[in-house]
This record gives structure tokens, sequence and C-alpha cells, in this order.
């Protein structure tokens, strides 16, 4: 990640470096359909997704766990989907009992199952925790996804990932602008599948109402 800036970042430049990443992100839509089909086959298969991050991370690990539970677009079965970040007693429980580096991976060494999928998600690549919780998962027999960011290919987390999507960035909340992107592009993906929706290329049948508080 770039150092911190100094002074004041003017709109316009942060709309830019936004527009900038996000026609980057037509570089990934390979490796996004990919990670589609293999959640596909997954959910085919039985199998859950398991979900997790830090910070704004691991609200778009909640956020990606909730398109699947509730749905995204069209009427269609709830999928399984969990995210490891929701639960502040076992959270908290793992933090003081081990160490705060072990809060994603002891739950997936409780939870996940040879053919699950696990996403994690991290900015920079270097948090341990994820890092951890992907080596788990790895050695539980899981489909392992990372989205990351920044200047390094998203190492050393990259390592236990089966499929790496980088956002092309290296500002954090760009990078948490790209993942917001993708983790909607692989929603649109497997609830089309769910839905048994044919492929369009537009947005216009989007007719989700959200509820008023």
């Amino acid at each position: 990640m770039s150092a911190p800036p100094t002074g004041h970042i003017a709109p316009a430049g942060q709309l830019a470096d936004h527009l900038a990443a996000a026609q980057r992100l037509h570089d990934l839509l390979p490796q996004l359909t990919a990670v589609g089909d293999r959640l596909i086959e997954v959910y085919r298969s039985g199998g859950r997704l398991y979900t997790f991050g830090n910070g704004g991370s691991a609200a778009d690990a909640q956020h990606l766990a909730g398109e699947f539970i509730g749905r995204y677009l069209r009427e269609r079965r709830p999928l399984p989907a969990v995210s490891l970040v929701t639960d502040p007693s076992v959270t908290s429980c793992i933090g003081n009992d081990y160490s705060y580096d072990e809060v994603f991976a002891r739950q997936v060494e409780a939870l996940v199952c040879p053919g699950d999928m696990v996403v994690a998600f991290t900015t920079s690549g270097r948090s341990a925790n994820v890092v951890r919780g992907l080596e788990a998962a790895r050695k539980a027999g899981a489909v392992t996804v990372l989205l990351t960011g920044g200047e390094h290919g998203g190492l050393p987390a990259a390592q236990w990932a089966d499929h790496t999507l980088v956002a092309h960035a290296t500002a954090t909340a760009r990078i948490q602008e790209m993942h917001l992107t993708l983790l909607h592009l692989l929603s649109e993906h497997v609830d089309a599948w769910a839905a048994g929706a044919a492929p369009t290329s537009s947005a216009s049948d989007d007719t989700r109402q959200e509820s008023a508080v």
C-alpha cells in the first residue's frame, strides 16, 4: 500500500483513480468467471461458502455471504454461506485464548469440509489472520479464493489461494471499492445460475427492492 497522504485529496482525483482501477477489472473477468463456475460446482455438490476479512474487508465478507443467503437480484433458493467475522463470542474467545492470528484458522478447522469454498478479503495480502485462515482452508481441502490489491500480488496470502483476484490500485479505499464490484459480479454469476436465468448484458432487470427502515 502507498504511504498515507499528507494533504487533502480532491474528489475529482479520487474519482479518476476509481475509474482507472475499475477499467482494469476487465482483466480479471476470466478469473472471476472461473471462481463463479467453481462456486456453482461447490453448491451443486452440497458444499458451503465461508468468508472472512478484517475491518472494511470484514464488511465485504459479510456482504458476500448475505447476497447468497438472501438474494442478489432474483427469487431463488437460499445458498449456504457463512461469514466467520460475525460472532464476537467466538472471535474474542479465540483471540484471547490463542491469538488474533488464529481467529479465522480456528473456525476454518472446526467448520470447513473438503469441497467447500473459502473466500478471503485483504487489501494488502499481509494480514496474518487471513494468511493463516487460507492456509487452514487449503489444508482442509477447500477451494481457496483471495480478493486483494496493492503492488505485491496479494503475497503472502496468495500462496494459499487457488484463485487470486488482485485489484489494480494501491489506495486501500480504491481496493475496497473494487472488491465491492467484484463481489457483486460474483453474486450475479451465481445468482443467475441458481435462479435458472438466461445470460444478459443488460442491468435493466434489476428489480431488487430494499425495505424502508
